[in-house]
């Protein structure tokens, strides 16, 4: 292997995003596919057509405290998506710039379409328990939940019918964190991936005290305690020293699924995605297109200092099962999936915002849609890293390269642009199906 020291790190993590609004042109595509349910129905669209959204990131991506975590998360604020000029030129409805009265985002099935995922969310995941492990407490969770899964035509996942269930990060149902608005949509966006992914699905939501990594950390090892095998987390921040000593503490738990987005601040390497021990998440603009697959992916880079992270650690050990050659320590992304807010995600949130409908990006989408990923395709064994599981299967058909876009600039090419096989911002690829996810 040869040495080199990290290209370049982010030594400003998340903390330097401000909540400003970002421009930007992009093509938001929506099929309908799948069967015709509500929801699914009525996203038919034509050929894709560019349009200027604005999108912002959404409170919770500026830490409330000094030494608190960011959310990597993004919401479109203003301008009319293609899935909304499509409904005014079938339907004569009349758009209205960030109208949040119906979804304008990516549905479960285009979801599961673009992932080859269809088939195996019909008949996998039940039983299995995916957990999200968020801050603060989201108070009208269950409910949005419950709007969204309804509008898609999926079955209902209840506290009453046990599929639904949140704790604090002791494990109690009734002493909870302090709600907050911020972290409420990252909840919101978190809990409606998970059901996209794997309907079957139970989802259990663990809400830290705070944004810090103890109790981030503290609320992942309790997700594990009540069962979860497959858990989602869609925070970072800087690396730091003490990095190595977090990985022992919250995150080496063989046989559980632990996915971790990898940043939304373009190139450079976050914590916990920096864990040895996560599968880290990176993600792309998705799109529709006219290949066999439907679908077509590329690094998702809005600006330079606006997109998915990649890197190599500084203070990470390098797991046994990655082998480039770039970076002596662990390099972060391991896989990816969609993150481009222009190719966002419908999201329903009461608590957040004025209640209704959104479009979200961020690698807090792809992290908890890998996740369920990992559940569709089975409880992992108890001495396995699933994180290793993708490897095994890295260069076959079981994943979608993305070999075209970058994430930033950096002295060794594939820590920041796609390339065919590994690169940093997409890892190994996106899923085309569960074989990647089995061990």
């Amino acid at each position: 292997m040869r040495t080199t020291t990290p290209d370049s790190p982010r030594t400003q993590g998340r903390w330097h995003r401000a909540g400003a609004a970002v421009v930007a042109t992009a093509a938001l595509v929506l099929t309908g596919l799948g069967t015709a349910v509500q929801a699914n129905a009525a996203q038919t669209t034509t050929a894709a057509t560019s349009s200027k959204v604005t999108y912002a990131a959404t409170p919770c991506a500026t830490p409330k405290k000094t030494g608190e975590l960011a959310c990597n998360s993004l919401r479109v604020t203003g301008g009319i998506t293609a899935y909304q000029k499509a409904q005014a030129k079938t339907e004569g409805i009349t758009p209205k710039s960030a109208d949040a009265s119906t979804p304008s985002g990516y549905s479960p099935t285009n979801i599961r379409s673009a992932y080859g995922l269809t088939s195996a969310a019909a008949s996998n995941g039940a039983g299995e328990t995916i957990a999200i492990v968020d801050a603060y407490n989201d108070p009208n969770a269950e409910s949005d939940l419950a709007t969204y899964r309804s509008y898609y035509g999926l079955s209902a996942c209840t506290t009453a019918n046990g599929c639904f269930k949140k704790v604090s990060q002791t494990g109690s149902t009734t002493s909870l964190p302090s709600s907050d608005a911020g972290w409420s949509e990252e909840i919101s966006l978190d809990l409606d991936m998970a059901s996209a992914v794997c309907p079957n699905c139970n989802i259990l939501l663990v809400e830290a005290t705070s944004a810090t990594m103890a109790n981030l950390g503290k609320s992942v090892n309790e997700a594990v305690t009540l069962g979860a095998k497959f858990v989602s987390n869609s925070y970072g921040g800087s690396e730091s020293s003490s990095d190595t000593t977090y990985d022992t503490s919250y995150f080496n738990h063989p046989g559980v699924a632990i996915t971790v987005s990898a940043g939304d601040s373009g190139y450079g390497a976050e914590y916990p995605a920096a864990s040895k021990y996560v599968t880290s998440v990176g993600g792309t603009k998705l799109s529709t297109s006219s290949t066999t697959r439907g679908w077509t992916e590329t690094v998702w880079k809005t600006s330079s200092t606006e997109g998915t992270g990649s890197g190599c650690s500084s203070y990470d050990a390098k797991p046994t099962w990655q082998t480039d050659t770039g970076c002596t320590k662990r390099t972060i992304s391991d896989v990816s999936a969609v993150a481009d807010p222009a190719t966002g995600v419908s999201v329903y949130d009461s608590y957040g915002v004025t209640a209704g409908w959104y479009t979200f990006g961020g690698t807090s989408v792809s992290a908890p849609i890998i996740a369920a990923v990992y559940a569709l395709a089975g409880t992992p064994s108890s001495s396995s890293y699933p994180a290793s599981f993708p490897y095994a299967k890295a260069g076959t058909s079981a994943l979608n390269d993305v070999t075209s876009g970058n994430n930033g600039t950096c002295t060794t090419s594939y820590f920041c642009t796609a390339t065919t096989g590994y690169d940093g911002p997409t890892g190994w690829g996106t899923p085309e199906g569960v074989s990647a996810f089995t061990g």
